[in-house]
């Protein structure tokens, strides 16, 4: 009698090699640099009140990409529906 079920097996990447999905979106967004501030500040202070012009400028970062990021899309909705 055989086995039911699938036969494909995943790919597993080494833990070394595994990119967080959170710090690939930081990337792509083009505020890591920010980020990056954030955690170091974080690291030096151990208190996230101390660190409130690093998370201003985390967050004021990542609301200009998403409002970059809506326009684009709103750009091809509206290109693609004037192909129609």
């Amino acid at each position: 009698m055989s086995a039911q079920g699938h036969t494909w097996s995943r790919q597993v990447k080494k833990e070394d090699e595994e990119e967080d999905p959170l710090d690939e979106m930081i990337s792509r967004s083009g505020c890591a640099a920010s980020h990056y501030a954030v955690q170091e500040c974080m690291a030096q202070h151990q208190d996230w009140r101390q660190c409130q012009p690093q998370v201003q400028a985390f967050r004021d970062c990542m609301s200009e990409q998403q409002a970059r990021r809506r326009e684009e899309l709103q750009r091809r909705k509206e290109q693609s529906s004037a192909h129609r």
